[in-house]
């Protein structure tokens, strides 16, 4: 039944019961239970009653859905973890191994809770596209089984995108770090900040502030989203971030992060990643089987700089992509059962100079 056909006391008896089916704080939950005995109080008003239903049944049913009790539970096992990190990367094992270590202090803190508090590390991640960096921060989601929240940066302008907006403005919203979290449903996930030396010149300084904020153990204990207006624990949240370079960076944010160089990969890398992580991949999106396609040897240093240097291995997954749909519309049309792709064939599959 819509809304509109249902009484004022209805409505509210139904809120009232959502809100009891769940767990909030008790400030919280003192407040939320004043907001539904206003809404009770207005409920002789029709239209004070519509006005303020509308603005605070939006925001309850926000209140409703954040975990704030609710966490994933880490899988703190060091060989389930190397496996998991090699399956995302080859080579880096000096950045790998910083995460073990990660993972190893976190492992002792969860047995000496009570001695040793955790500050997480944040790591920054900085180097050229197409070095791993966005796939670095996913391996450490999937290797303690957390959640995964990626949120880009790249040419914003609003600090409201992060921080949320009061619920008395039209149109107000929750953040981004608020909204990622409750579509998780978990206070624990590996939150991703993509991009952040790719801020707008207009909004770097105020969205810089709010980083400090996010990303500050003294701070992020009682992040306040403005739309919330309550403070959420993002202590339990591994935040990390990347950029292609730090000049954009504030001092005061720089000194909350771990820089980790993320290098530029040589030639002989690339053909094993190719062959090893992403032309696995790749058959499997294009619906092929790995008899559909073998790929010689000889050409793979071809497939790997066609048209030049690439620090990381976009191109590389590019060149990929593109053999493996062109081998898929041969299949397809029935005008080849199998794809031998060789120094003769090559060019007809990706672009060369």
């Amino acid at each position: 039944m819509d809304d509109k056909n249902k009484s004022a006391l209805d409505l509210v008896e139904e809120i009232r019961q959502k809100i009891s089916s769940v767990k909030l704080p008790d400030d919280l939950n003192e407040k939320v239970l004043q907001i539904i005995n206003q809404l009770q109080a207005e409920s002789a008003s029709p239209e004070v009653f519509w006005r303020d239903y509308q603005i605070n049944k939006k925001y309850l049913d926000v209140i409703i859905g954040l975990p704030f009790f609710s966490q994933t539970k880490d899988i703190l096992d060091i060989n389930h973890a190397k496996e998991k990190l090699d399956s995302f990367h080859y080579g880096l094992g000096s950045i790998k191994e910083r995460i073990l270590e990660y993972i190893s202090v976190l492992g002792l803190q969860q047995s000496r809770e009570k001695d040793f508090p955790l500050r997480a590390p944040v790591f920054l991640f900085s180097g050229l596209a197409g070095t791993g960096k966005t796939t670095m921060a996913e391996s450490i989601a999937a290797t303690l089984g957390r959640k995964f929240i990626r949120i880009p940066f790249g040419g914003l302008g609003d600090p409201f995108y992060i921080r949320g907006q009061a619920r008395f403005y039209q149109n107000a919203h929750m953040g981004a770090i608020m909204k990622g979290i409750t579509q998780v449903k978990s206070n624990n996930p590996v939150i991703l900040l993509d991009e952040i030396d790719r801020i707008a010149d207009s909004a770097v300084n105020s969205i810089m502030g709010v980083l400090i904020e996010l990303l500050d153990p003294e701070q992020n204990h009682a992040f306040v989203d403005a739309y919330v207006d309550h403070p959420f624990d993002l202590s339990k949240v591994i935040f990390c971030a990347t950029c292609n370079n730090t000049n954009r960076l504030a001092t005061a944010v720089l000194d909350r992060l771990e820089p980790i160089q993320m290098p530029s990969y040589s030639d002989e890398e690339k053909i094993v990643i190719g062959q090893k992580y992403i032309f696995p991949k790749v058959l499997g999106e294009n619906s092929l089987y790995p008899q559909d396609i073998v790929v010689s040897p000889e050409v793979w240093p071809m497939i790997v700089r066609p048209l030049g240097f690439d620090a990381g291995v976009r191109t590389l997954k590019r060149n990929i992509e593109s053999m493996c749909r062109k081998a898929a519309y041969l299949i397809f049309q029935r005008k080849m059962e199998k794809i031998i792709i060789n120094e003769s064939n090559l060019k007809e599959f990706i672009s060369q100079w």
